[in-house]
Formats: C-alpha cells, structure tokens, sequence
C-alpha cells in the first residue's frame, strides 16, 4: 500500500480542487520525478515537464497554460522547511491534474527481478495505461523486487525503470516497445556508447549486470532474476552509473 504524503486533484479547465483521483486507467500522461532535500531539488525538473508537455500535445491534451499551471500547482503543495526524499506524480487527462507526494524507497542490493508477460499500451508514452502493472506491485516488496515486462520472448523494460545490461564492460539496452525516460537520456549523455539491440530472455545469461534506472529507483544493481536463475556477477558498471547519478543530484539546484 502506498503511503502518500499529499495526493490532490485539480480540475484542467480553472484550477479548481476537487476529490483526488489517481487518474489510472485512463486516457491520459504522467510522469513521476524525484524531489529531494530542503529548499527541495526537483532532478532533471525542466527535462520532465517538456517531456510531458510532449506527450499532452499527442495525446490532445493540451492547454495553452498547462506548463504554468503544473508548476503553480507544485509550488502551492511544497511544504516549508520539509526536508523531501519523495516521488512526485503528476498525472494528466483532459479533465484534471493530480499531484501526489509519496515516500522514495531506497532498493536494497539483494533486488530482484520477476519475469512476467506483459506489455504497455503504446510504451513510447508515459500513459496511464498502468493497472495491470500495478496489480503486480502491488503484491511486492518494491524495496526488493520489480516486475520485468516480457513479450515475444524479448525483455523491454520494468513496471517502474528503463534496463541496462552489462557484457564484458559494454552497456546495452532494448532497443523498441519501451518508454525511455529522462534518467535514461541523462546516462546516453554521460556513456560513450550504448548498443540498442533486442534483449531475447534466453541470451540473459550472457550478461554480468542488469541495471536498472529511473527517478524512481535511482540506479538499482540486480541481483537475481526469477525462473532463469541469473546472479549477479559484478557491481562495476552499477558502481560508475551511480556515481554519475549521485553527482548530478548533489549539484542540481533547487527548485
């Protein structure tokens, strides 16, 4: 059960408070960002939104002031003095916005992976077609565990992170049917080469890592996947994204 520290819809057309609705399900975007700190830092805040702004235009969602108003609304929910290690949601359809705080888990270093056949609904969108994913989450130690999606014998991504595997120092990822995310961008940005090719799940065992990253979970090392028995062999390339990641957090200004 998630545990929110604020959660609050607003109606598109004027702002105005309503009931909350989680708006999952339904036609519409999200995107889920790390804030953290006090005064609070949002990470990769400006790379979110535009990000989300993309996503409203295709799926028609879009309010000349819609920019503006997401920030309005952040600003107006940010607490005084509160020292933040949150996830903030915010979540978008033609009629409302919601925001919601909820505590960051930390991911453990025994984490592991749980294969499952599933895919997202158009998964180059951050859409809100999520409760099947949700249903399995649910049911989890998100601290310990995540769900991989799987179809066609091919692994795409996970039900909350973009996948990083490691074979012989070389970084590889899915290369289609998978959202790639803003922390994704960021580690294209900083790695020299990252070699986009189908993942087949019987090729699994070739890899030394797998990877995992998001706003979410951070960069989080797997330990075990589920079914295959795959085992971590190594902490190297998990310990240089991390790095990478700790510093660009540490020098982000706040918000």
């Amino acid at each position: 059960m998630v545990t929110y520290l604020l959660k609050k819809s607003y109606q598109l057309k004027d702002l105005k408070e309503i009931e909350f609705k989680d708006l999952w399900g339904d036609h519409g975007v999200f995107t889920t960002m790390w804030i953290y700190g006090s005064p609070p830092k949002i990470l990769f805040y400006n790379e979110h939104i535009e990000n989300l702004l993309k996503s409203i235009k295709k799926y028609k969602i879009f309010k000349t002031s819609i920019k503006k108003d997401i920030n309005k609304l952040i600003k107006n929910n940010l607490e005084s003095g509160k020292n933040y290690n949150h996830l903030l949601r915010v979540a978008v359809n033609k009629k409302v916005i919601s925001i919601s705080f909820r505590k960051r888990i930390k991911p453990k270093l025994d984490f592991n992976l749980k294969l499952v056949k599933l895919k997202r609904e158009k998964p180059e969108y951050k859409n809100l077609k999520y409760k099947e994913i949700l249903k399995h989450l649910s049911k989890m130690d998100n601290s310990r565990s995540d769900i991989g999606l799987c179809s066609d014998k091919k692994i795409f991504e996970t039900g909350t992170s973009n996948i990083f595997l490691v074979r012989n120092n070389r970084l590889y990822s899915p290369a289609n049917n998978c959202y790639k995310g803003i922390t994704y961008n960021f580690f294209e940005s900083k790695i020299k080469k990252i070699i986009k090719k189908d993942i087949m799940i019987n090729t699994l065992s070739k890899y030394d890592e797998i990877i995992l990253i998001g706003s979410g979970k951070g960069v989080t090392s797997v330990k075990t996947v589920d079914k295959i028995g795959w085992k971590r062999k190594s902490l190297k390339i998990f310990n240089l994204l991390n790095n990478h990641y700790s510093v660009a957090a540490k020098k982000y200004p706040s918000y």
